[in-house]
C-alpha cells in the first residue's frame, strides 16, 4: 500500500515504514507542529536549511537544531505508541466536507444570511414532509420560502434547492437545529427562538395556572392581535363540525392543562404497531399550537389533527365529507379515553393485576372520565307486544321478564329530546319555529319521566336517575332524526340561562347530600345552522380570563352578546359545575 507523504518541495508518494520509522515520523511530525504551527513556513525554512530536497525530519533537525526538543517515549512493544499531549482545539485544522469546512468552526455562530428569513410564510401546521419525496424522515423546513425538503447531504432535496435558488437557512424539524446550507454548517443565533418556539411551543406551570387570569391580547406577525385560545381554524374543505368540537374542548381548563404539558402523557406505554395514541399526540400539539401566545399568525391549521382522525377512525371521518358533530364528539372522546390507557371494564385484567403498581400509574391516564364522566340509574320495563289480546298482555306483566329492572350505567354527555316540531304553517304561511325550556327536556332525567323506545321485536319503557354529576357536564340536544330515507332537522329553540343552571332536583335523594356543588354555569355552545346535509356549524364559547363571549365560525372570530346565544339553535353545550370557591364570590358579590 503506497502512502502520501508531506516532503520540502511537494507531496511524494514513499513506500510502507516498518514500525519503528513510523513511531520516529510520528514522534518529528508532532514536534513539528508545537514548533511550527503553519506548515507554509516549515516548508520554507526547511528548504532555505536544506538547498532543495529532504525530509521534513532532516530539515527540521539542521535547522532547528540549536534549541533541540527533547520527546519522551514509552518502551516498544509489539505496537509501538506514542504518548500525545492534548492540543488546542484552535489549532486543530478543521477537517473537510463537501469541500468545506466542519460545521464546527467560527462561522456556526455567524451566518450572513439570516435576514433572508421569511417569517411570512412559515407555516408549521401542515404534515412534515418532504415536498418532492413526500418523505416524513430527516425533513427540513426552507425559512426563505417555507417549503419542506429531505435531508442536507450533497445529493439532497434540500441541498439542491440551496443552490438552484440561493435560499441558505434551513430548520431540522425534529431535532430544531439550524443549517446554513450549501456550506453546511449548524446556526446558533438567540434570535432564532421565537421560530423553534412557534413549531414547539412549550408552558410552564406557572404560565398554564394564569392562563384564565389575565385577558393579554397577543399579536401576529402581521399585526393583527389575537386572544390565545380564541383562534380561528381552518375549515380545509368539510370539517367545520370537527372544528366546532376541538375548539370546545380546548376551553376546558383541565382537559386543556393536561395537554399543554407534553410530560403528562409522554411516557405512556403503548402496545406495539398501536396507531391512535398518534390521536393524543396530534391533540396536544394542536393545543399547544391554539394557545401559543407567540404564534406568527391568528389562526391555526388543524390538518395534523385531522389526518390523525381520519386514519385512527378509519375514515369514517373525514375532511372532505360533513360529519355530525355528535358522532365526532362521543367517538373522539373515548378514543382518546382508550389511547391514554384507559378501559371501559371495571374489573382489572389478569395481566394489569400482574403489573407493577409503577407501571399502572404511567401507563393509564383517566383525564377524560375524571371531567366528563357522571353516572346514572337506568330503570327498564319490557312491555308486550301491542297486537295481544288484554288478557294475555295480563298475564306477560305478571312474569319476571316484564318486571322493571335497574342497571348502574356511567355517561359521557346526556342526549336531550326535543319535542315534535309542528307541521302546520301560521298566518303568514310561515312554519312556526316552536320554544321549549331547557328544564322541560331535562325532566328526562327525574326518575319519574318514562319513555317508551321501539326496537325491531320488542317495545320497552325506560326512566333515568341520575345519581354523579361530573366538573363538566355536556348536553347534546338531538335534532337530527334518520329514517332509511332522509335526515329530518328539528329546528326547535331551546330557551336556557348562560349562568346558575341547578341540576339537583334530577339526583336520586340519598346522593343529594354527597354532592355539594350542582350549579353549572356554560362555557361552549356548538350551533348547527341550516339544512341536515348542508348546514354548517359554529361555536360559542366563554373566555375565562376576560369574561367575554366570543363567536367563532371556521377562521372568523366575533364578539357576541350572551343574550343572543340563546337564540341560536343549539347542538352541544358544555356546562362547567362551579367549585366552593366560585359559589362564595357569587354570593359574596
Amino acid at each position: 500500500m503506497v502512502r502520501r507523504e508531506f516532503s520540502a518541495r511537494a507531496w511524494v508518494n514513499v513506500e510502507p515504514l516498518s514500525p519503528a520509522a513510523k513511531m520516529s515520523a510520528r514522534v518529528k511530525r508532532e514536534r513539528d507542529s508545537r514548533l511550527v504551527p503553519l506548515r507554509s513556513s516549515l516548508s520554507s525554512r526547511a528548504q532555505q536549511d536544506t538547498g532543495g530536497e529532504g525530509g521534513v525530519s532532516r530539515g527540521v533537525s539542521r535547522g532547528l537544531g540549536a534549541d533541540p526538543v527533547q520527546v519522551k517515549r514509552e518502551p516498544v512493544d509489539e505496537e509501538p505508541r506514542i504518548k500525545q499531549e492534548p492540543v488546542d482545539e484552535d489549532d486543530e485544522e478543521p477537517t473537510v466536507k463537501y469541500g468545506r469546512f466542519d460545521p464546527e468552526d467560527r462561522r456556526s455562530r455567524h451566518c450572513p444570511y439570516l435576514d433572508t428569513i421569511n417569517k411570512s410564510v412559515l407555516d408549521f401546521d401542515f404534515e412534515k414532509l418532504c415536498s418532492i419525496s413526500l418523505s416524513h424522515i430527516n425533513v427540513y423546513a426552507c425559512l426563505v420560502c417555507g417549503k419542506y425538503f429531505q435531508g442536507r447531504g450533497l445529493k439532497s432535496h434540500a441541498y439542491i434547492h440551496s443552490v438552484q435558488f440561493s435560499h441558505h437557512v434551513f430548520l431540522n424539524l425534529h431535532t430544531l437545529k439550524f443549517y446554513c446550507l450549501p456550506d453546511n454548517y449548524e446556526i446558533i443565533d438567540s434570535s432564532l427562538e421565537d421560530i423553534t418556539y412557534v413549531l414547539k411551543p412549550t408552558f410552564t406551570k406557572q404560565h398554564i395556572a394564569n392562563l384564565d387570569k389575565q385577558a393579554k391580547l397577543s399579536r401576529a406577525y402581521d399585526g393583527t392581535t389575537y386572544l390565545p385560545g380564541i383562534v380561528g381554524l381552518n375549515n380545509i374543505k368539510a370539517n367545520d363540525y370537527a372544528n366546532a368540537v376541538l375548539q370546545a374542548l380546548s376551553n376546558v381548563p383541565p382537559l386543556r392543562n393536561y395537554f399543554l404539558e407534553e410530560e403528562n402523557y409522554k411516557n405512556i406505554k403503548r402496545p406495539p404497531g398501536d396507531i391512535m395514541f398518534l390521536l393524543v399526540q396530534r391533540f396536544g400539539e394542536l393545543m399547544r399550537k391554539l394557545w401559543n401566545p407567540r404564534n406568527f399568525k391568528a389562526h391555526v391549521s388543524p390538518h395534523e389533527m385531522l389526518q390523525a382522525v381520519v386514519l385512527c377512525s378509519k375514515k369514517n371521518f373525514q375532511i372532505t365529507k360533513q360529519g355530525d358533530a355528535v358522532e365526532f364528539l362521543s367517538w373522539f372522546l373515548n378514543a382518546l379515553h382508550s389511547a391514554l390507557g384507559g378501559t371501559k371494564k371495571k374489573k382489572k385484567s389478569k395481566e394489569e393485576m400482574l403489573m407493577p403498581l409503577r407501571y399502572l400509574v404511567c401507563c393509564v391516564s383517566a383525564i377524560v372520565t375524571d371531567v366528563f364522566q357522571g353516572s346514572m340509574r337506568i330503570f327498564t320495563k319490557k312491555l308486550p307486544h301491542p297486537d295481544l289480546p288484554a288478557e294475555e298482555k295480563e298475564q306477560l306483566l305478571q312474569n319476571d321478564e316484564y318486571q322493571e329492572k335497574m342497571v348502574e350505567s356511567t355517561f359521557m354527555y346526556l342526549t336531550l329530546d326535543l319535542p315534535t316540531a309542528p307541521l302546520y304553517k301560521d298566518e303568514k304561511e310561515q312554519l312556526i319555529i316552536p320554544q321549549v325550556p331547557l328544564f322541560n327536556i331535562l325532566a328526562k332525567f327525574n326518575g319519574i319521566t318514562e319513555k317508551e323506545y321501539k326496537t325491531y321485536k320488542e317495545n320497552f319503557l325506560k326512566r333515568f336517575q341520575l345519581t354523579k354529576l361530573p366538573p363538566y357536564l355536556i348536553f347534546c340536544i338531538k335534532r337530527f332524526t334518520k329514517n332509511n330515507f332522509f335526515v329530518e332537522k328539528n329546528p326547535t329553540i331551546v330557551n336556557f340561562p348562560i349562568t346558575n343552571v341547578d341540576l339537583r332536583e334530577y339526583l336520586s335523594e340519598e346522593v343529594q347530600a354527597v354532592h355539594k356543588n350542582t350549579t353549572y354555569d356554560l362555557i361552549a355552545n356548538i350551533v348547527h345552522d341550516g339544512k341536515p346535509a348542508e348546514g354548517a356549524y359554529r361555536i360559542h364559547v366563554l373566555h375565562h380570563g376576560t369574561g367575554k363571549w366570543y363567536e367563532l365560525q371556521d377562521l372568523q372570530v366575533t364578539d357576541i352578546l350572551p343574550q343572543m346565544i340563546t337564540l341560536s339553535e343549539a347542538y352541544i353545550q358544555i356546562w362547567k359545575r362551579r367549585d366552593s370557591k366560585e359559589e362564595t364570590n357569587r354570593q359574596g358579590a
